[in-house]
């Protein structure tokens, strides 16, 4: 199998939501996976995400490869910090 690469072209497809009726994320290609995993796991809402999957050349990534992928030590681009756990009881005192 060959080593994954963040620089080759991607493309996004949405979950099949069948019952309901709104505007989700439609189908969307990007130049790069990298683009394409890190607008999956931070620009996404969870249930878009979910059912969703990543096409690179010919392998598929569902939610838990496509956060492989944004977790890898591998991964090109910055990440959005995460938020920081507040102590309200500090706050308090």
């Amino acid at each position: 199998m060959r080593p994954f690469s963040y620089n080759t072209a991607a493309e996004l497809f949405p979950a099949a939501i069948r019952k309901k009726k709104r505007a989700g994320f439609a189908y969307r290609r990007f130049g790069t996976a990298a683009e394409a995993v890190r607008f999956a796991i931070e620009e996404l809402p969870a249930d878009s995400l979910n059912g969703a999957y990543l096409q690179v050349e010919e392998a598929r990534f569902d939610q838990s490869g496509i956060r492989s992928l944004y977790e890898s030590e591998a991964f090109p681009l910055p990440r959005r910090p995460r938020p920081a756990a507040t102590d309200d009881k500090a706050d308090a005192a």
